[in-house]
């Protein structure tokens, strides 16, 4: 598992470093990392002697890094040319650094360009490129490789122009091939509109140390979910796999029924049991489905996943009250989100003690919170936590589990084949079914939003790549075949 911290987090512990080193050490680790990573690239490109390297260099350290880097970068013959958008402010030891083996410094941009070395903001910046830097970002799609076609973009830190903390992006921003940070991930670098900016990411470590304060967010990595994943054994059976109930779908929906009964299947339970009007179309497509009418008759369970297409009716007001009032985890989601914004159903939820996870996509999560989640997701997702004393999933291309204790999780698995009617149902069944087989309620939250991206990125493989027409049984077909994969 991977963790992101926020920059003034990052700072305070690099201030805390660079007196025990001697001077300019964490810049020239920062650099040297920075430049093996440029050579690497432009060694797969036709070699790093006589390469064209231009560096973007803004005011201060991240400026600096990039100017020590070509430096390095010149020793080996290559061809470097620093722009310097603030003259009077750019890093002066490095730009002495540059000079001294043959690089130079101009303030327009030039024509060619095989590498582009972005050093213009890094993660102390606030607000969107402007004046001269965003006048000179405005420009780079003029720039040509010596061989023709685009020059590659290697950010320095972050992609100037990208709200470090929120990954925001309100302005112009240098997208990048490669970003090479430095020390830690920063949130920028794992979600909101920056994510798409920042190419593949390397960090470097520059000897940061461990730091004492809880990140921003944990990305969590195949390996974790492998760990957490319940394992069969010669004493399982199907009760101790645990047993999953479904208060989902409607005579108007009964397709939601059906996803979030097959997302259930596709995860680690033993038994199904499905409550609702649709049971006989549930049971005709899943015949190890056990039917009830509803919530109060379907028997003994281990978790609920209640809301997927159960309508927002009087009907669907009881059943979502019969599930809350139960003893055991509960997801939440879709009609039964609404239902929770109005009415006395939200105080329910707050009374419950047993774990309950809530799955708001952005207009639920309004309805729930009263507004959007807006540029800092992350923020968004740990208060609204906090407020209702649950577990948020938040949906998205970077989906975001928080706990009301205030840790964050980002799931680096999402894709745009998962935007499509039907899938979040596949979800909720998943996420109850590993609730039901004794997962945390955050683990499971995370567990099923990372197995869940697997699957659509399957699905989508399977029908010609990300742009296929996938739909929600496309994505719960590919689920059983990931989760085959996670066996240890």
């Amino acid at each position: 598992m991977r963790a992101a911290w926020r920059a003034a987090d990052i700072r305070a512990a690099e201030e805390a470093l660079i007196p025990t080193l001697p001077p300019g050490t964490l810049m020239q680790r920062a650099a040297a990392g920075l430049a093996r990573r440029c050579a690497s690239v432009l060694a797969a490109r036709g070699g790093v002697y006589g390469a064209r390297v231009l560096l973007l260099v803004g005011a201060g350290n991240n400026g600096g890094d990039a100017l020590y880097a070509g430096a390095r970068l010149a020793s080996r013959g290559a061809a470097v040319t620093a722009l310097l958008v603030a003259p009077d402010r750019a890093h002066a030891e490095g730009l002495a650094a540059l000079r001294a083996v043959g690089g130079r410094a101009v303030t327009e941009l030039p024509a060619v360009a095989d590498m582009i070395v972005d050093g213009i903001l890094g993660s102390g910046a606030r607000g969107p490129l402007r004046g001269a830097a965003a006048d000179v970002v405005e420009n780079l799609p003029g720039v040509r490789a010596s061989a023709g076609g685009r020059p590659v973009v290697v950010a320095v830190d972050v992609p100037s122009g990208v709200d470090v903390n929120t990954g925001q992006v309100e302005g112009p921003v240098v997208p990048a091939d490669v970003t090479v940070t430095f020390g830690c991930l920063k949130p920028a670098l794992v979600v909101g509109a920056a994510v798409t900016y920042a190419g593949h990411v390397d960090v470097v470590d520059i000897g940061l140390p461990w730091l004492a304060v809880r990140p921003a967010a944990w990305v969590p990595e195949l390996s974790d979910v492998r760990r957490w994943w319940p394992t069969l054994t010669p004493a399982s059976d199907k009760y101790n796999r645990g047993v999953v109930g479904l208060a989902t779908g409607s005579s108007a929906f009964p397709g939601a029924a059906l996803m979030s009964v097959a997302g259930a299947l596709g995860g680690p339970t033993g038994m199904v049991r499905y409550a609702g009007q649709v049971a006989d179309e549930v049971v005709r497509a899943h015949p190890s489905v056990v039917p009830a009418g509803r919530v109060a008759d379907a028997g003994r369970v281990q978790a609920w996943v209640c809301g997927c297409g159960l309508g927002t009716d009087r009907r669907a007001g009881e059943e979502l009250r019969a599930v809350l009032g139960a003893p055991v985890p509960a997801v939440i989601d879709a009609d039964a989100l609404t239902l929770l914004s109005h009415g006395d159903l939200s105080s329910w939820l707050r009374q419950r003690e047993a774990p309950t996870v809530v799955t708001p996509h952005d207009r639920e999560f309004a309805r729930l919170a009263g507004d959007q989640p807006g540029p800092d997701r992350l923020a968004a997702a740990t208060e609204l936590a906090a407020q209702l004393g649950v577990v948020v999933l938040l949906k998205g291309d970077r989906t975001i589990v928080a706990t009301p204790e205030g840790t964050v999780w980002v799931n680096p698995t999402g894709t745009p084949a998962l935007a499509t009617a039907g899938t979040g149902d596949v979800l909720a069944g998943l996420l109850g079914s590993l609730l039901a087989a004794g997962l945390p309620a955050d683990r499971a939250a995370v567990a099923a939003a990372f197995t869940h991206g697997l699957a659509g990125r399957a699905a989508a493989d399977r029908l010609g790549g990300e742009h296929a027409p996938v739909t929600a049984p496309d994505v719960a077909a590919a689920l059983r075949e990931v989760v085959a994969t996670l066996a240890p």
